[in-house]
């Protein structure tokens, strides 16, 4: 039987989930509640309920998911309000805006007994499959470092992502699902942070940022989002004791080199700009491998069956509170990073 969802925020990834709902072959969609009377008009014109408040929404008998599309600094609230109304909760990222307040919804789902999770999507991204296929083959041997971007040319959104009251800039949109892909990249403990923002196009929030995560076995992890990028960096680039990859754009293929034989007995200096180089000498196929790796088939909407399965009990939780903790961790230390322009310290971080 399809569980019945309620969203409440029908901006643009609201009206997203709703589109998901509406076609999925384990939930259905009941509604959804907007404070702008626009957003739920425009509801209205495709056929879906608007409920007049928010308690509405929350306390409709008939739904057992409530899904929060709001700004960031309104999540608590409301999740903690929809559990305690007995719902199941799916909270867009990121959680909430400190650790703090993550807490209290952990909390208020223990208390509850009701699931709650928060919307990692990207988990199913390609391009992060692909990367991740490569790293737990174990083709490459042990990870030295994992380089996630994503680059943009149009500055931040003219909305509430602007604006830091509200939970605004990059770290807290892109930088949430980066790291969350980075942490299941390098599951590893965590040593130390370190983290730049960029404020070409917003003085209020960071509108990019560079963030490198230490982990204890040596491995680095960096993770850049910018918005003012107009030649954009690989998506992915990957090095590893045995080789490396190179995922270029979410549409590509993965390009892997295998190192098979480290032999340099009889490599010779060749011609670079104004000199020679025996150093940076080209790779021959007697000691290296060049494939491709197939794009992984990938289905997003596999995030909302895993939930409505652990609903039931059928299934485990895919994004687990543990892994919310974690991804929140790293913010709050990023910002202490910058705020203090030092390296941050983690002692007791999976």
């Amino acid at each position: 039987m399809k569980k019945k969802v309620v969203i409440i925020g029908y901006g643009g990834q609201g009206s997203w989930h709703a589109a998901q709902i509406q076609k999925s072959d384990v939930a259905e969609l009941l509604g959804i509640y907007d404070i702008n009377p626009k957003r739920s008009d425009l509801a209205k014109e495709k056929g879906i309920f608007s409920y007049d408040t928010l308690d509405d929404a929350i306390n409709d008998p008939a739904s057992d998911i409530v899904v929060v599309v709001t700004p960031n600094d309104s999540h608590k609230e409301i999740v903690v309000k929809a559990l305690a109304a007995g719902k199941n909760v799916i909270c867009e990222k990121p959680a909430e805006m400190s650790l703090s307040a993550l807490d209290e919804m952990i909390d208020a789902s223990n208390r509850s007994g009701k699931l709650f999770t928060i919307h990692h999507n990207r988990r199913w991204d390609v391009d992060y499959l692909g990367m991740k296929q490569i790293i737990q083959s174990g083709k490459l041997g042990d990870v030295i470092c994992v380089e996630s971007r994503i680059h943009g040319s149009r500055g931040i959104p003219s909305d509430w992502r602007g604006m830091k009251e509200h939970g605004g800039g990059m770290l807290y949109d892109w930088g949430v699902h980066l790291i969350d892909q980075m942490l299941q990249l390098i599951p590893q403990k965590i040593t130390s942070v370190f983290c730049t923002f960029s404020h070409i196009t917003n003085k209020e929030v960071d509108d990019g940022f560079k963030l490198t995560i230490n982990f204890e076995s040596g491995a680095v992890g960096y993770v850049e989002v910018g918005t003012y990028n107009f030649i954009a960096m690989p998506r992915f680039y990957m090095l590893a004791k045995k080789g490396s990859a190179i995922i270029t754009d979410w549409k590509e293929k993965a390009k892997v080199v295998y190192c098979k034989h480290w032999y340099e007995g009889d490599v010779l200096p060749v011609q670079a700009a104004a000199g020679i180089t025996k150093t940076m000498a080209p790779r021959d196929e007697i000691t290296v491998d060049t494939y491709e790796v197939e794009r992984p088939v990938s289905d997003v909407h596999d995030f909302y069956r895993n939930f409505c399965a652990a609903i039931d009990g059928r299934e485990k939780q895919i994004v687990l509170h543990s892994e919310i903790r974690r991804v929140m961790m790293v913010i709050e230390a990023a910002f202490k990073s910058v705020q203090s322009g030092n390296t941050v310290e983690f002692k007791d971080i999976l």
